[in-house]
């Protein structure tokens, strides 16, 4: 397990670059993202749902919320980034198409 220090460094940096691909998807696509205390909040209007991702300091993982499922990511050294332990994806591939699925069409992050 990474050290909080390095987890906080990692994670940061990984819900900043989320943030931002999330921003500019948004613009394109009927979504909003919020960003508050760390916390990045996904809406949808239609069907009207919400995803919520945030980091999980104690365990050193990112959590998502999203598609009434809940996903827990670790971070992976070999590939310098949070994935999903029990299939590789990224959390951005996930996101990708997580936001995809909600909205009926396809959305890249």
């Amino acid at each position: 397990m990474i050290s909080e220090l390095e987890f906080s460094a990692r994670c940061e940096s990984a819900m900043t670059d989320l943030y931002k691909a999330l921003v500019a998807a948004s613009d394109a696509h009927e979504f909003e993202v919020d960003q508050n205390a760390g916390t990045i909040t996904i809406e949808f209007d239609e069907p009207r749902a919400k995803f919520v991702v945030s980091p999980n300091s104690p365990v050193r993982q990112i959590w998502v919320s999203a598609l009434t499922r809940s996903f827990k990511f670790d971070w992976e050294e070999a590939r310098g980034a949070f994935v999903l332990p029990a299939d590789g994806r990224s959390l951005r591939e996930m996101m990708s198409e997580a936001i995809s699925t909600q909205m009926g069409e396809d959305v890249r992050l």
